[in-house]
């Protein structure tokens, strides 16, 4: 009989990543979001995909503490992150990708609405992370945005395609800004939202 536990599930499923991975050069913290990452994707070869600027996960979980909002580009990757965790440290799930001032401006400059939503979301009060799970273009605003002078806290960068998500993302990596990213073209608002909650959840630890 297949269990039907989640958590005795889910604790299976680490385990076999324990032994599909092996031994990887990387700290316990990432560790865990590497095997999160992982989990939502059932590809053990991205093991050695995910990047982390230094000390990545100790400076986003010092911004949730803050009260950080999470910034998505997307409806779906807001779906997937624990808001009720978030909502604990005073912190809130947006996206603006659909909102009609976003919608109107993408359509008068010809410029997508996850640019436009990353240029209205840039400019709010207080601290910020970003996820980018769908939308390369989302993604080099940030870099741009951050290149003329706007504050960036910190990215999660997991944009997925054939154009530009390979690139950005390479962008991100490359970059100053903290980050957690996915080299490569794979990637996706699942494989964010697993990023993002695996550091929610070590922040129980």
């Amino acid at each position: 009989m297949e269990d039907t536990n989640p958590y005795e599930i889910e604790a299976k499923s680490m385990r076999m990543i324990d032994q599909e991975i092996g031994k990887l050069d990387c700290s316990e913290s990432e560790l865990k979001t590497i095997k999160r990452v992982i989990h939502a994707s059932a590809e053990p070869k991205l093991a050695t995909k995910v990047k982390f600027s230094p000390a990545a996960i100790e400076k986003m979980s010092q911004l949730i503490r803050e009260g950080a909002d999470i910034i998505t580009d997307v409806s779906m990757l807001k779906a997937g992150i624990n808001k009720r965790k978030l909502a604990e440290y005073g912190g809130e799930v947006k996206c603006f990708i659909s909102d009609e001032d976003v919608r109107e401006k993408a359509k008068k400059t010809s410029l997508t609405r996850s640019i436009m939503a990353m240029r209205k979301a840039v400019d709010l009060p207080g601290k910020k992370i970003f996820a980018v799970g769908n939308a390369p273009t989302a993604l080099f605003e940030l870099l741009n945005l951050a290149e003329a002078g706007k504050e960036i806290d910190f990215i999660v960068g997991t944009p997925v395609g054939y154009v530009g998500a390979a690139e950005s993302k390479a962008e991100l990596i490359a970059s100053k800004i903290p980050h957690i990213s996915l080299a490569g073209r794979k990637g996706g608002s699942a494989i964010a939202a697993s990023v993002v909650n695996s550091v929610l959840y070590m922040l129980e630890d």
